[in-house]
């Protein structure tokens, strides 16, 4: 196993709450990222340094790119589409949040599937290879059993795929498409499913890795060009490398303490983008809740956009 500290770069200084679920829109050459609980979506053109914001009025677990254009949101109160999804154009300053975030436009915004529940409130999501949203729920308080994993396709289609867990977090498939890792953050592990031929369902859930105590808790990940997983460890200071056999071989060390998630892009798909987090911390680290990058980390993998 390799720990070294790499050439570490910020790509946005920011001051976001709970930053979270970074996604390269191919489409768009752009990074695009979230404040959960500062309820923002941000876009990030590496080529050009152009950043947008935008107010989503609900807490937001996750941001995706449409393949018709606009954007698919994972919202408190359920799963939502934006025809817009752009915001407002910022200006590079310290930190985006001294930005006012506008709402977008009237009428861009419409749900897919609304399904609010007191208490619980949107987490992280991914998209699947055949285009689905697998959309994760927790509750506030982050009570075991609280939260959700869903599969939703274009239409509006839902299907529980899991309904009890307590904070839904990373989600991703291995390259070829028949393997499905996921995290729920409290039990520590990062598990692995089989997936079925048509990619609608997982079975044979076990471990890949499991996180020591005293090295954080396993949050969110993204699958690179070899199989291999890579977890962000919040309260861990890191990201780490497991190959497909669950075998820690790399450890990127980190100034922030809570690193939330973290994906591949770029143009060759070969940056890893870390998104970061301040919540509750009494004397955070001045880059926690910005948008760092590690040049040349990797190979990624090109993630599909959903098909709705």
């Amino acid at each position: 196993m390799t720990t070294y500290e790499p050439a570490l770069d910020v790509a946005v200084q920011a001051q976001a709450t709970l930053g979270e679920g970074p996604t390269w829109d191919a489409a768009k050459s752009r990074l695009i990222w979230i404040d959960i609980l500062g309820s923002r979506v941000n876009t990030y053109d590496p080529s050009t340094g152009r950043r947008t914001v935008m107010a989503t009025e609900q807490h937001v677990g996750a941001a995706k790119p449409r393949a018709t254009g606009g954007l698919v949101l994972n919202l408190r109160d359920g799963v939502a589409l934006y025809d817009d999804g752009e915001g407002s154009e910022v200006t590079p300053a310290p930190a985006i949040d001294a930005v006012p975030a506008p709402a977008p436009p009237p009428g861009s915004f419409r749900w897919l599937h609304h399904d609010p529940t007191p208490g619980r409130r949107a987490n992280d999501a991914a998209v699947a290879p055949d285009g689905s949203l697998w959309a994760g729920t927790m509750r506030y308080d982050e009570a075991a059993g609280g939260g959700t994993l869903s599969r939703l396709t274009g239409d509006g289609e839902v299907t529980t795929v899991l309904d009890d867990v307590a904070v839904s977090n990373g989600t991703g498939w291995s390259p070829d498409g028949r393997l499905m890792y996921y995290i729920d953050s409290p039990t520590r592990r990062v598990d692995v499913f089989d997936v079925s031929a048509d990619g609608q369902s997982v079975t044979n859930r076990r471990q890949l890795a499991l996180i020591e105590e005293g090295a954080g808790f396993p949050d969110g990940l993204t699958v690179d060009a070899d199989g291999c997983v890579w977890v962000a460890l919040w309260d861990g200071g890191a990201v780490r490398r497991y190959t497909p056999s669950g075998t820690l071989d790399r450890t990127i060390t980190l100034p922030t303490v809570r690193p939330t998630a973290c994906a591949f892009g770029g143009p060759n798909l070969t940056d890893l983008y870390i998104t970061t987090a301040r919540v509750g911390l009494s004397a955070p680290h001045p880059l926690s809740g910005s948008l760092l990058v590690v040049p040349g980390a990797g190979n990624g993998v090109a993630q599909p956009a959903f098909a709705g």
